[in-house]
């Protein structure tokens, strides 16, 4: 159930990477049950947005490939050091419409999701099995503690 609130957050939040906003990489490290991460500052040029911090990719569950395939996840590895978190990880293979054609996908769509899909692809060419990553956003100005406890 924490995996699914977590991929709607995530999705939700596609818009405030994507705004052009100014990123930069954080000094301090963030201590997590499997090892250190340092995320992204991202400010925004809109002064009523208030900055915040996104820690992007980061691994919640082993991949699920090969004997993991189609069982319950298990807990990730633990690493070493600390893991720069900037980039969204790859997203799980899916099938989504062809909007190439931008009048045909309008006869068999609403405006609204055509361009919704125009938003979200491009976001969905990185896929891979090994998909399970977390996307987490902080207010700007309070530490954020993760405690990565999501598999049993």
């Amino acid at each position: 159930m924490l995996a699914i609130y977590c991929l709607i957050v995530c999705f939700l939040n596609v818009n405030v990477v994507d705004s052009q906003g100014s990123r930069r990489l954080m000094s301090r490290a963030v201590n997590t049950k499997y090892g250190s991460i340092r995320g992204i500052s991202i400010k925004f040029p809109n002064r009523n947005i208030k900055p915040v911090e996104a820690y992007l990719g980061i691994p919640y569950a082993s991949p699920p490939v090969g004997s993991l395939r189609f069982m319950p996840p298990i807990n990730p590895s633990q690493w070493r050091g600390v893991r720069v978190t900037d980039r969204f990880g790859p997203v799980c293979p899916q099938r989504y419409p062809d909007i190439r054609n931008e009048s045909e996908s309008l006869r068999q769509m609403p405006t609204g999701r055509l361009d919704y899909l125009k938003k979200i692809i491009p976001y969905l060419i990185n896929e891979s099995e090994d998909c399970l990553y977390l996307n987490v956003y902080c207010p700007g100005k309070i530490f954020c503690y993760i405690s990565c406890c999501f598999a049993s």
